[in-house]
């Protein structure tokens, strides 16, 4: 039930979100909110992350799909029971499923959250890109913790939804 809350949570916290954006900044539009450091910008991005693979909404809709199906699916294969997986679990499906909608819906991501550290800019990206790329480094982390840690169960390799 946690990957459920999760990703429930984490679709409209985005959606949410990219509605402000879109209702309230023009496209391009800069707001900086910690000088020299962190802007809201407005963006599409018409690819995937760094706008990889840009102009081929089709395939990443697609490839979108298929990973909500894959982890949903096959979560047990790869998933142990933990809190951490689950949470991971619910990270990367709201993630997946919140930039799914914009690509559906728009034939591009809504993207805002932009950093410059150092004179360097970081591809602005949104709160999906975000719980996904969470969700993926607690599950490889954890993943990596629980099959080296001498009191985790290694039988236990089933997760509940």
């Amino acid at each position: 039930m946690l990957p459920l809350i999760i990703t429930i949570a984490i679709t409209l916290l985005d959606q949410a979100t990219k509605l402000w954006v879109r209702a309230d900044f023009r496209l391009y539009e800069s707001r900086e909110l910690i000088d020299g450091f962190f802007y809201f910008t407005y963006v599409r991005n018409p690819g995937a992350a760094w706008g990889l693979f840009g102009g081929h909404n089709t395939f990443l809709t697609v490839l979108s799909l298929a990973m909500l199906i894959v982890i949903f699916v096959f979560r047990r294969s790869f998933l142990s029971d933990t809190w951490e997986h689950r949470l991971a679990l619910g990270l990367m499906g709201g993630g997946i499923l919140g930039n799914l909608m914009d690509r559906v819906r728009w034939g591009y991501v809504v993207d805002f959250l932009d950093f410059r550290i150092f004179g360097y800019h970081w591809p602005v990206f949104n709160v999906a890109d975000t719980a996904i790329c969470i969700g993926v480094g607690i599950y490889v982390i954890s993943s990596f913790w629980l099959n080296s840690h001498p009191l985790h169960d290694h039988r236990k390799s089933t997760a509940s939804s």
